[in-house]
């Protein structure tokens, strides 16, 4: 089935069946993206409504081209300069674009449980693209394929994420469906920007970066959240730096095929130092190609009737 639900707001629903199925059609999806003409007519007639009510490149762009190289026409729009700043509410403003005919929304907003709200009010499927500090399903499933693709499965993999986990989507979104596979999810990062109760998660909470990477098979650094922390949870970017962030001299401490993930933007010199983005271990760029095949198998299967 792939997407069990009309929408996909979570990876809660999904389970890890769906979830391979939709890494095979992402297999196959990626096959047009490497072709000299990356554009197949499968989704033509469709079209697909990017609402960004946040800033966003890799997101709202690869969206965008998984759209258009399924051969669907992508109309994108933005709350700088729309009647959002006049007054008009988030669900008039869904509402109007739906008017004009699209048949799937792609909604990224910064409250928490927004697409949620406006999944339930409409007949179309709405795909989440980040809530606030709830969820990022599509970002998941990117991590969760890449990490597959390197490793060449997910069970008995060691998985360790790092940074500002409390205020990261991305990390909630990582941990749900990597936690459908028999994985080991360590957690690491200043006590402030911690879950204050993990136990929801199967993870595990590290208590220095040593113990963290130990025997990892995959790091993935998050950046720190800064328009999302309601106060100055880190003391300084150097001590951020100093004791939270992976530089080339500390690669020492991870395993020699282990790979480092990050989902961007990257603030280079805080979480990761240049030379660690563009190393040998750095599978930050093949993230963000296997985020169009992820997202083309997404709109594919809500769009072609695969799906719920």
């Amino acid at each position: 089935m792939g997407i069990p639900t009309k929408d996909l707001i979570s990876l809660s629903p999904l389970s890890r069946e769906d979830i391979e199925e939709l890494f095979n059609l992402a297999d196959e999806m990626k096959k047009i993206i490497e072709r000299p003409v990356k554009k197949v007519p499968t989704l033509r007639g469709k079209v697909i409504a990017n609402l960004f009510f946040e800033p966003s490149t890799r997101t709202r762009t690869s969206f965008e081209l998984a759209g258009k190289y399924l051969g669907a026409d992508v109309i994108n729009f933005s709350s700088s300069g729309s009647s959002i700043s006049k007054g008009e509410t988030l669900l008039d403003t869904v509402k109007n674009i739906l008017a004009m005919g699209p048949d799937l929304i792609v909604m990224r907003h910064s409250s928490s449980g927004a697409p949620h709200f406006v999944a339930e009010r409409v007949e179309v499927p709405v795909v989440n693209a980040g809530d606030g500090i709830n969820e990022h399903p599509t970002q998941g499933l990117l991590d969760l394929y890449t990490i597959r693709n390197y490793k060449g499965g997910l069970d008995g993999l060691k998985i360790t994420i790092m940074g500002d986990i409390s205020h990261s989507r991305v990390a909630r979104s990582d941990i749900i469906g990597l936690s459908k596979f028999d994985t080991e999810i360590t957690l690491f990062g200043p006590r402030t920007v911690m879950f204050y109760d993990p136990s929801p998660y199967r993870v595990k909470i590290a208590r220095t970066l040593e113990e963290a990477v130990k025997d990892a098979d995959v790091v993935m650094m998050l950046r720190i959240q800064r328009e999302r922390q309601s106060a100055l949870l880190i003391p300084s970017i150097r001590e951020y730096s100093k004791f939270y962030g992976l530089s080339h001299w500390k690669l020492s401490l991870l395993k020699e095929d282990a790979i480092i993930m990050h989902p961007g933007p990257v603030n280079q010199g805080v979480e990761l130092t240049p030379e660690v983005v563009y190393g040998n271990r750095s599978v930050i760029f093949n993230q963000v190609t296997n985020g169009v095949a992820i997202r083309m198998a997404i709109l594919y299967t809500l769009l072609s009737g695969e799906g719920s």
